[in-house]
């Protein structure tokens, strides 16, 4: 009889031989070829959308008749789509013998170079109007030493090229495909993915739509339990790893478990001998700005707050868990009532990551005073926290339906958001994404004071009137933590993915959206055509709405958008 642990290591020694081969021969693979590869998965992701959303839907319980399927389009092929779209139109550039064209770059006063990245054609400016992303350099890039680092690979390409261990997340189904292919088109590796065991049921399908890189020898795509991941971070043909989870994870592939694990990690010492780069979450801040709200805006502001919590079930890395609210404003009750009472008027929804229920178990357990909203794992918001304490909701990325509420003093606006940004940098764990809504009158009455704060707010990507999740979808931002981590105070990881414009020392993105959809906002003299955007967990037709967005991105015709806009106003 064959052993099957034996069979199983088998099997993957041949995979990383295959791709070991093949590293050298698609690090120099001509552009053109690499274009239409990516071509050819496009065209495959069509196919494939319609069977795609239906086994996320079924494999988080979602009824296939509500709105929330668009989160499952959304995230899922339309993401994919768009981010491949971004790369083919870098790559064209490169094989045109050029870098692609940035519309604006300017310096901020303290000589930090902006360029501004987003949008870029003409179906970026119609279906995302009003939304803007800037890509923020690090410190020491000048205008000149940015043009000259862009797309390096392309230019100086590694010789002996590079098989990366991908260790894919399982909350949303875009991930893993989307580190593949940042891995494959921006850095020159081809990879071995390893599914995480909660959404590997699409395995076959990411097979079906990478064949051509499948087929080709750059790319395998495994599933397993941490007893193959566990394998396959220490066997000597994975040179490098990436991986999108907790920070535990990290720690644990990192440091090892228990107390070794504990000791090591005290001492720094690794039991892996690679270069790892993670994407890994946090606790994420919600910054409300004080100023003179309508009822309406009221209401969809607090629309917008609970949809940064509650997409997804809450199983973003990206997720807002703690809002931190002016505790002069004169609205903040008003505002916390119409958040409570959007939490009412939602439907249940599963949990269907594992472990939701003790996590909100556990916050339960800290904060008594708690209030629940119904549900199996019920919706949870633990408001009017002690800014000076209260460590653990602050220190601890909840993952799940678990939402708090803290107040920070400010005489002004401007005092207010100068003192949320510190408590951000210094109080709260992690530097994913942090969001901020202020009303365009607050941020016209800060002046140079607000582009200040944000220059001093340490995360990877911001959103100013817009979730800072919609990093994620822009192939053009840049998605990951806020430079300086390091292996043994890890937080929300080290390196970036997305990056389509291929940056190589990028600190952060900052994407900008509307205080009010459309058609209020023309009444306000901003004249955005954006109404609710889709993935709102309130928007009634997200799900039509996300379906044929993806269509656009999958075969764009500019015939295509005239059913959207119809559908998006009566979101």
């Amino acid at each position: 009889m064959v052993n099957p642990v034996a069979l199983n290591r088998t099997a993957l020694d041949r995979d990383l031989h295959t791709l070991q081969q093949q590293k050298q021969i698609w690090e120099i693979l001509p552009v053109a070829q690499k274009i239409d590869l990516l071509l050819q998965s496009r065209h495959l992701l069509g196919v494939h959308a319609e069977e795609w959303v239906r086994l996320c839907v079924e494999a988080k319980g979602i009824d296939p008749r509500s709105p929330w399927v668009g989160e499952e389009w959304a995230t899922g092929p339309w993401a994919i789509a768009e981010v491949i779209n971004g790369y083919i139109e870098t790559l064209k550039d490169i094989a045109h013998g050029r870098l692609p064209k940035l519309h604006k770059i300017h310096t901020r006063p303290d000589g930090q170079v902006i360029a501004e990245v987003f949008p870029r054609t003409i179906y970026d400016r119609l279906l995302l109007n009003g939304i803007t992303a800037e890509v923020w350099m690090q410190p020491e890039v000048t205008t000149e030493s940015m043009i000259g680092e862009m797309a390096s690979l392309y230019r100086e390409p590694a010789p002996e090229g590079v098989v990366v261990l991908v260790l894919g997340a399982g909350n949303v189904s875009s991930i893993p495909p989307l580190d593949v292919i940042y891995h494959m088109i921006v850095r020159g590796h081809v990879v071995m993915l390893k599914m995480n065991p909660v959404n590997d049921y699409l395995d076959p399908l990411i097979e079906a739509v990478f064949a051509p890189f499948v087929r080709a020898g750059f790319l395998r795509v495994i599933s397993g339990g941490a007893e193959v991941g566990e394998y396959l971070t220490h066997h000597p043909e994975v040179d490098e790893i990436h991986l999108t989870g907790s920070a535990r994870t990290h720690d644990a592939i990192f440091y090892g478990t228990g107390p070794e694990g504990e000791a090591r990690r005290a001492r720094n010492e690794s039991l892996v001998n690679k270069s790892v780069t993670s994407e890994l979450g946090g606790v994420g801040p919600l910054i409300i700005v004080p100023g003179r709200w309508s009822k309406a805006d009221i209401r969809f502001q607090a629309e917008h707050a609970v949809t940064m919590k509650l997409h997804n079930s809450g199983f973003n890395c990206a997720a807002a868990q703690v809002m931190i609210l002016p505790e002069v404003w004169d609205q903040r009750e008003e505002f916390m009532a119409a958040v409570r009472q959007v939490l009412r008027e939602l439907p249940p929804r599963p949990a269907f990551y594992p472990g939701a229920a003790q996590r909100q178990r556990e916050a339960v357990a800290v904060y008594p005073h708690a209030e629940t909203f119904g549900g199996d794992v019920p919706r949870t918001l633990i408001a009017d926290l002690d800014s000076q304490g209260d460590d653990y909701c602050f220190r601890t990325e909840f993952f799940g339906a678990v939402f708090a509420q803290t107040s920070l003093p400010g005489d002004d606006a401007a005092s207010f958001f100068h003192n949320a940004v510190r408590f951000c940098n210094e109080r709260l764990m992690g530097t994913l994404g942090a969001s901020i809504i202020a009303h365009p009158q607050s941020i016209r009455a800060m002046g140079p004071a607000f582009e200040d704060a944000l220059a001093d707010l340490r995360y990877g990507a911001i959103g100013v009137n817009i979730w800072a999740a919609a990093a994620f979808l822009i192939p053009e931002a840049t998605w990951g933590a806020f430079p300086g981590h390091t292996e043994d105070n890890i937080q929300s990881g080290i390196g970036v993915v997305r990056n389509s414009l291929m940056f190589d020392r990028p600190q952060k993105t900052v994407a900008r959206g509307s205080f009010y959809p459309f058609p209020r906002s023309w009444l306000h003299g901003d004249f955005n055509i954006a109404p609710k955007p889709a993935w709102f967990v309130t928007n009634r037709t997200a799900n039509r709405t996300a379906r044929l967005v993806t269509g656009v991105a999958v075969d764009p015709h500019i015939l295509r958008l005239p059913a959207i806009f119809a559908l998006a106003l009566r979101g």
